[in-house]
């Protein structure tokens, strides 16, 4: 049998391209976004930075920042892009989701979600408003791309079922995140000294959200061989390199479990008594999860947990001369609205 030609070769190759949708549908090959948010002075930063092998102490987040990092796939083959977004400031700045997620990006979209274990009274607030604001926005876009591309659209609906076997005993009862989502609980160092009753109702909690939205759940400190594992699975949102299948479930542990692998009746009933699951009048699962968290975590007043809306204001970025000259114009732009607004009723005056 002859062998194939060069350009026989290159069809061939274009064909299988097209086949798997990666230029039909505008994808481009080997480029990845992983979005990260959640717990101001989380570690968000930190875990980047390690993921990069950037050795350089972290800064501040001032409300969206970005970077990106690089990985040879092989001996003269480009290499595979990852964009790094990290959103800061907590649940401050919800708006600024919608800057990185659209179109164009999101079939190659991942969401890392890290809160802070050592405050377990923010921890539902803050994991409850960004996954909102985020599944939320993720939903537009998705419509959005069905009006353009509806097998895109539909490929992204099916593919968000991968990480569960067709056979799990909870397929009709979890809603998956619309895209891949991977939750981390950091500080895990402080988290480990808690009374033991406190880690069983947030470990517990923490693995039935993930499970419930076909996410992964892990926990992390400052110790090198947390980051490590940590690490590889950011490179496997970045990268795509394998995903690892190592699970542990041991509230006495740092927690490691792999979207997928979990169950309901592994995890087990919220720790209530029986008597008292019927005086909380949930009206799904997720609703009686978030009633047993709070009873023993009350969230902090509301106010306490906004931080200032505009950076801009914020005391840690304060810069004396341009902070005047912000001054300045906010005092121009009120004298220009009130001369604009006597101008009007002088106008009204002359009319009647």
């Amino acid at each position: 049998m002859p062998s194939e030609t060069l350009w026989e070769i290159a069809k061939a190759e274009v064909e299988k391209r097209s086949s798997n949708g990666s230029e039909s549908d505008g994808v481009e090959i080997g480029e990845k976004s992983v979005f990260f948010i959640g717990s101001k002075n989380g570690g968000k930063t930190t875990i980047i930075l390690r993921c990069l092998d950037r050795d350089e102490p972290p800064k501040p987040t001032l409300a969206l920042e970005y970077t990106y990092g690089r990985k040879a796939k092989g001996h003269n083959i480009p290499k595979d892009i990852a964009h790094f977004w990290e959103l800061g400031g907590g649940t401050s700045l919800l708006d600024l989701i919608s800057v990185p997620i659209t179109s164009d990006t999101l079939r190659t979209f991942s969401i890392v979600l890290v809160l802070d274990l050592s405050k377990p009274n923010d921890l539902w607030p803050t994991m409850e408003n960004l996954l909102q604001a985020t599944k939320s926005h993720v939903n537009k876009v998705i419509m959005k791309l069905g009006k353009k591309n509806s097998k895109a659209s539909s490929e992204m609906r099916q593919k968000i079922w991968s990480n569960m076997q067709k056979d799990h005993p909870d397929r009709e009862i979890i809603d998956p995140f619309p895209i891949p989502l991977v939750i981390i609980g950091s500080k895990y160092d402080i988290f480990q000294d808690f009374d033991s009753e406190k880690r069983k109702v947030i470990c517990k909690t923490l693995r039935f959200v993930a499970h419930y939205y076909g996410a992964s759940l892990m926990f992390t400190s400052k110790s090198e061989a947390l980051l490590l594992k940590i690490r590889g699975v950011i490179n496997q949102l970045a990268f795509g390199i394998d995903k690892s299948k190592s699970i542990c479930v041991d509230q006495n542990k740092p927690l490691f479990i792999t979207a997928g692998l979990d169950s309901l009746n592994q995890i087990g009933s919220p720790p209530v008594p029986d008597n008292d699951i019927g005086k909380l009048h949930a009206r799904s699962p997720m609703e009686l999860w978030k009633k047993v968290y709070e009873r023993l975590f009350p969230p902090k007043n509301t106010n306490t947990l906004k931080d200032i809306k505009d950076p801009a204001r914020d005391p840690q970025y304060a810069e004396s001369e341009v902070d005047e000259m912000r001054i300045q114009k906010d005092q121009l732009q009120i004298s220009t609205l009130t001369n604009l607004e006597n101008t009007k009723i002088d106008a009204w005056c002359l009319s009647r």
